[in-house]
């Protein structure tokens, strides 16, 4: 019987130039090891990590991401980089879970210029919980042409996302006690499914019908929503230009 292949994840890992990638560096030259899963890009802050950026490396494949940056009020820059990278990652962890991606998928640590020994146990420990996951899509029960759809969608709304985050979800203190806290209170919940759950789902419905014509049946059961959900996001994506009939009496995404 031939042996089953191990799996081994591709990890994709933003690192902040100034800490956590001389962190990796230190890492290397010391010896410490680490399984060989990550593909490091070096950016010049760790709040650099665009939300499209995490999002876009699930789409092309990534079975993880990984961000690494400063620790908090040591920004090479300013005290808030790293703090935009804390609130991106809370919010884009919110983002996945609703497209059914497990969250725990996207990890972020602070690891300083001289932590070459930390950097080496949070990757061994990462890529441990990453292998356990397992592939990306098929261990949620996601087709991988659906899964690329969803986080497209996901993408295509992080301008909306951006100017929602500042002109409605601040966070009252900048400690990391509380980000944390702020991204999983009450406030944060009414206003994530107020103000982004609905647009994501609308998001989802345009990238379904820039693929192929579809009817409204259709949608609600490749959504997995209510005939009356699905009919309501129609109704004002219709209102707005956004989707039209075609002669089969079909839907389709209206030329733009």
């Amino acid at each position: 019987m031939a042996k089953a292949t191990e799996f081994k994840p591709t990890m994709v890992g933003f690192l902040c130039n100034w800490c956590c990638y001389g962190g990796a560096d230190l890492c290397g030259v010391s010896r410490f090891q680490y399984p060989p899963y990550l593909r490091v890009i070096r950016l010049m802050c760790s709040g650099r990590v665009d939300l499209a950026f995490i999002f876009r490396a699930f789409a092309k494949g990534a079975d993880a991401v990984f961000i690494g940056g400063c620790h908090l009020n040591d920004c090479h820059y300013d005290p808030e980089g790293n703090y935009d990278a804390l609130g991106n990652t809370l919010m884009a962890k919110r983002v996945l879970e609703h497209l059914g991606v497990n969250p725990e998928r996207l990890r972020l640590e602070w690891v300083s210029a001289g932590e070459g020994t930390r950097f080496a146990e949070v990757m061994n420990d990462f890529s441990a919980k990453v292998k356990s996951l397992g592939p990306l899509g098929s261990s949620e029960g996601i087709d991988t042409a659906e899964l690329k759809s969803r986080l497209e969608g996901a993408t295509d709304l992080v301008p909306y996302i951006k100017l929602v985050e500042r002109e409605r979800l601040r966070v009252p203190v900048r400690t990391d006690e509380g980000y944390r806290k702020f991204f999983a209170g009450d406030e944060f919940n009414e206003l994530f499914n107020e103000l982004i759950l609905d647009k994501l789902v609308m998001s989802r419905i345009m990238g379904i019908l820039r693929a192929k014509a579809a009817s409204a049946g259709e949608i609600s059961e490749s959504l997995g929503l209510a005939a009356s959900d699905v009919a309501r996001h129609l109704d004002e994506l219709s209102q707005q230009g956004l989707i039209r009939f075609d002669e089969d009496q079909t839907l389709v995404a209206a030329a733009v």
